[in-house]
């Protein structure tokens, strides 16, 4: 139980919050400066965590050659799989979209607020627009959150590429992301109490209908994370060897995700994960490169995670333009920044929002989505890692 503590308490924090909304109504935005000052700190923190967690990771990833190996490899069948979860998530909220009849009442007014960060430009312009800025100020802002990342692990690639010349600003990277680690763990003990008053304040304006739209966005990722687990990774793993290979892969997969499920953590998962990889006969090299990476940087889970919080930004404030690329795409950029910053409270929902444009103090509505399904989209993380670890064993053979 101790493991779900902070989840148990964020979510009793938002139901409470939401039966204050629905019995008080709009006088519940009585309540709503105390989630705008747990944002505001957020917002505020986002920027040097983004920073400290992308040019430390990327930094460690240079750092370890046995990486660069099979990062090749890894990298084409962490795509693949990430596309394949996002489409097939895509195609399911087609028909089920996760606002419910929620999606056809927003309000007129509602509509277009957001400006459109993607849609309606050239590929070179969005390119442009998403992952650059014209000056080095522009950085420091939630807004511009890509070319913070972008600026971030050029730095940490600079920084390994030093040798012994940068290791005091490594030892420096290293030293700020746990201090912003400590941080975050801090400010997320009061979470529970600020975004129940946040909820409070939302449920009390748009209604209680508004909650059912969290129970659809859960019943579609379950829904997925089960085809995923039984039937895309059965074919995985079977194309990958046939059926002796399928039996050694259902007969390793239960330790990792029995510990994916008990802890909610994709890091518990890598000494089992590895131990399982190298049971179902892959080289121990590779077994020991593509897990930690793919905890990093490869992240299924998430991604269809992503895929249900874009569709459910794109539908709440009816913003139009953004097709089956353009949200998979998002999905998969953000769970790579999920995964490279290991306490990364709103980090992804925050970039969701700056890329379609939306007020960033809506991060903290898909922030309940993450908390409704970080027990299966880490049971999915965990499992793709260790097939993709097997189709890179599998192609390194090959070449």
């Amino acid at each position: 139980m101790k493991d779900y503590g902070q989840t148990l308490l964020l979510l009793l924090g938002v139901a409470i919050g939401a039966v204050c909304g629905l019995i008080f109504g709009p006088g519940a935005s009585l309540v709503r400066p105390i989630g705008e000052m747990f944002l505001n700190l957020m917002f505020v923190l986002v920027i040097p965590l983004v920073f400290f967690s992308i040019a430390s990771s990327v930094k460690r990833m240079t750092d370890e050659r046995k990486v660069w190996r099979v990062l090749g490899w890894s990298i084409l069948v962490f795509f693949i799989t990430s596309v394949v979860a996002g489409v097939l998530t895509w195609l399911v909220c087609e028909f089920w979209n996760p606002l419910g009849q929620f999606a056809t009442k927003i309000p007129p007014e509602r509509s277009g607020v957001a400006g459109l960060a993607l849609a309606g430009k050239s590929f070179l312009q969005t390119v442009e627009n998403l992952f650059t800025v014209g000056d080095l100020h522009h950085l420091l802002t939630r807004e511009n959150l890509l070319p913070l990342i972008v600026f971030s692990a050029f730095f940490g690639a600079a920084t390994s590429l030093c040798g012994k010349m940068g290791e005091p600003m490594a030892n420096l990277l290293d030293s700020g992301m746990s201090v912003m680690m400590g941080f975050m763990r801090l400010l997320m003990y009061a979470a529970p109490i600020c975004l129940g008053c946040y909820f409070a304040d939302l449920v009390g304006n748009l209604g209680g209908q508004f909650l059912g739209s969290y129970l659809n966005s859960l019943l579609i990722l379950v829904a997925v994370s089960i085809f995923l687990f039984f039937g895309v990774n059965s074919l995985y793993i079977f194309l990958a060897g046939g059926k002796k290979l399928l039996g050694s892969y259902w007969g390793s997969i239960a330790g990792p995700s029995l510990m994916a499920i008990s802890t909610c953590s994709s890091a518990a998962t890598i000494p089992s994960g590895i131990e399982a990889v190298k049971r179902m006969g892959a080289n121990d090299t590779i077994a020991e490169s593509v897990i930690p990476l793919g905890i990093n940087i490869h992240k299924d889970g998430s991604v269809v995670s992503g895929v249900l919080k874009t569709i459910f930004v794109v539908a709440f404030f009816g913003l139009t333009g953004y097709g089956c690329p353009e949200i998979v795409g998002i999905a998969i950029l953000t769970s790579i920044v999920v995964g490279a910053v290991p306490v990364g409270g709103m980090t992804g929902e925050i970039l969701i929002c700056s890329i379609l444009g939306v007020d960033a103090g809506f991060a903290a509505t898909l922030l309940v989505i993450s908390t409704l399904v970080d027990i299966p989209a880490t049971l999915i993380n965990t499992a793709d890692n260790i097939v993709s670890a097997v189709w890179v064993d599998k192609l390194c053979r090959k070449s």
